[in-house]
């Protein structure tokens, strides 16, 4: 029998979404200060307006509180953050809607919710005359979103049950026994890299390729927002490509790594790095990154797409590099990858699926995840051959030694099978509207694995129910499933509970 929630259920998590809406209001203070100092008067009206609702939702939301005498509990928690990703980009959307860069409200929400997912998919018309106001709110929407906009209110405001909201954000460890103090590591962990990269990149676009001091800071800005929080927007239609520049893309590179590693492992590196090379996680994802290197590279070499080594090396392991860390940054044009075919387009797509490090900006299943689902198999098949009433116990190195419990494993495998049909679920949609499978399968492990890499199907005018499957595809991937099943059981027990 379902429980219809009670009043207090209610208010309570429209309080939290109001704290939320804080945070958004907050936020929408950087780009008006660079409207006015760029003195773009009209975008300087969007933010504001933007800011002003989310003000006003946080302000009605603040007398719930006092209606609900208790704390936030799991189950509750699990539905306020479902719900912040799609309120958070809803009112986010609101600058890119009165731009007049976007068709309609789906498109902006559409670019909202990549943005806020860190995906990095875009249906932006012009985006190389954007203002600069414009540019610096829509990468910063990946900052957010790949820091996680509910991490930012724990970080500022108290209250009891943060520890669902927490992991409601798909994030598994802590750092410290405190969620806060988890939090505020991670935004000086952020901000330590911060200084770094946009530092070296701001050198690097004004000492070597000739920009203006304020453009070498807002490229700066743009690419380390979308490299560390592994979003892939560029303040280019052509990504990284426009740069021409190795510096750009080794840096780059170092910041798209340190945007997939787990905080834990910033933390365990900060302490010594010996521990964190013994981590399942660790040799997962290394060897992972070096099979499809692998692959990429003799599937380019069968296809002759390079005619020296060195740029066959350089495109071929910086895509795989973005691919796997769910960045979506190119420096190949969109058709020029549509027509790696083969070996190398389907090793870049394993790529996307696969993913990066748990607790991480990046998405897709997640390297820990698939390495204990090797393990889980490896232990199966042991289970096989050994005689019948043999114990198999499985252990694992992950931060100190853990056990690899039956329940761990069915947890393990049960993601990563909707992280699979969620990729099929997208492909098959796309081959309805007459995309071959192809190309279809890639744009959809694009899309749920929150990565941005596009082989065309995404753009302006694309499919109004394409658009809106990759939407679904881009929130179930950044929450990994369990927010969102707390959200469906939290409506159907509202309409039909008792």
């Amino acid at each position: 029998m379902l429980l219809k929630p009670h009043r207090d259920d209610i208010a309570l998590i429209a309080f939290y979404l109001g704290r939320i809406m804080w945070v958004l209001a907050a936020t929408g203070l950087l780009p008006m200060a660079v409207a006015i100092i760029e003195q773009e008067w009209q975008p300087l009206g969007w933010f504001a307006t933007m800011s002003g609702v989310a003000a006003v939702l946080a302000a009605v939301t603040e007398r719930f509180r006092a209606r609900s005498k208790r704390t936030l509990r799991w189950g509750d928690g699990m539905v306020v953050v479902a719900l912040t990703w799609l309120l958070v980009p809803a009112v986010g959307a609101i600058p890119f809607l009165l731009s007049g860069h976007f068709g309609d409200g789906l498109d902006a929400f559409f670019e909202s919710m990549s943005g806020f997912t860190a995906t990095g998919l875009t249906v932006m018309s012009d985006i190389d005359h954007n203002a600069v106001s414009m540019t610096v709110w829509r990468q910063t929407t990946q900052f957010l979103g790949g820091q996680g906009i509910v991490l930012a209110a724990l970080s500022v405001f108290a209250g009891g049950g943060i520890l669902a909201l927490y992991h409601g954000e798909a994030r598994d460890e802590r750092v410290f026994p405190s969620v806060r103090s988890t939090a505020r590591f991670i935004w000086l962990v952020s901000l330590w890299h911060g200084v770094l990269g946009i530092s070296a990149l701001w050198l690097i676009a004004y000492l070597h390729l000739g920009f203006e001091p304020g453009r070498a800071l807002l490229h700066a800005y743009s690419i380390f927002i979308a490299a560390f929080d592994t979003g892939g927007f560029s303040p280019m239609s052509t990504s990284l490509a426009y740069y021409r520049s190795l510096s750009i893309e080794l840096v780059t590179m170092w910041l798209m790594l340190a945007g997939t590693l787990s905080f834990g492992v910033h933390y365990a590196l900060w302490r010594g790095p010996r521990n964190v090379l013994k981590n399942l996680e660790t040799k997962t994802m290394t060897a992972s990154v070096l099979a499809v290197s692998a692959l990429v590279f003799i599937g380019l070499i069968v296809a002759g797409s390079y005619g020296d080594v060195g740029s066959l090396v350089r495109r071929g392991f910086f895509q795989v590099l973005s691919a796997h860390t769910s960045t979506g940054f190119a420096t190949v044009s969109t058709p020029d990858l549509a027509a790696w075919g083969g070996l190398a387009f389907a090793a870049i797509a394993t790529a996307m699926a696969l993913g990066g490090m748990g607790s991480s900006t990046s998405g897709g299943v997640k390297a820990l995840r698939v390495g204990l689902t090797l393990k889980t198999l490896a232990s199966t098949i042991r289970e096989v051959l050994l005689p019948e009433h043999s114990v198999i116990r499985q252990s694992f190195h992950q931060n100190g030694t853990k056990q690899l419990t039956p329940r761990l494993a069915q947890s393990v495998m049960a993601v990563s099978l909707l992280f699979v049909a969620l990729y099929l679920f997208g492909a098959m949609v796309g081959t309805a509207y007459g995309f071959s499978l192809q190309d279809a399968l890639f744009e959809s492990v694009s899309a749920a694995g929150t990565v941005g890499l596009s082989v065309g199907i995404t753009g302006p005018g694309m499919p109004v129910g394409l658009q809106l499957t990759y939407i679904v595809l881009m929130w179930a991937g950044r929450l990994e499933f369990i927010a969102l099943f707390a959200l469906a059981g939290f409506l159907i027990s509202t309409v039909a509970g008792e």
